[in-house]
């Protein structure tokens, strides 16, 4: 297809595809016989550090809410005036 205007010139592939083509031509280097392991390992590892943070900023959360809660409870301004009982309803 040609765009109006430009005639049919079709550019070619320039160096960089060249250059992959060659790379993906060539044979692949082996994959080390140890990489499934290392990658469960550092997979475990980090969700262990996930969890981990996770737990802590939950309990970071929890303290902050009893903090609040004791700090409203204790500064809470108690009535100073109590209204008599209504009698005569």
């Amino acid at each position: 297809m040609t765009t109006p205007g430009r005639g049919s010139f079709r550019r070619t592939p320039g160096r960089k595809v060249d250059e992959v083509r060659r790379m993906l031509d060539a044979p692949h280097p082996p994959a080390p016989p140890d990489l499934a392991e290392r990658a469960m390992e550092r997979g475990k590892r980090l969700l262990r550090r996930r969890r981990l943070l996770h737990a802590a900023l939950w309990t970071l959360l929890g303290v902050a809410a009893a903090a609040g809660t004791v700090l409203a409870v204790h500064y809470w301004p108690q009535p100073t005036v109590i209204a008599p009982p209504m009698r005569g309803w």
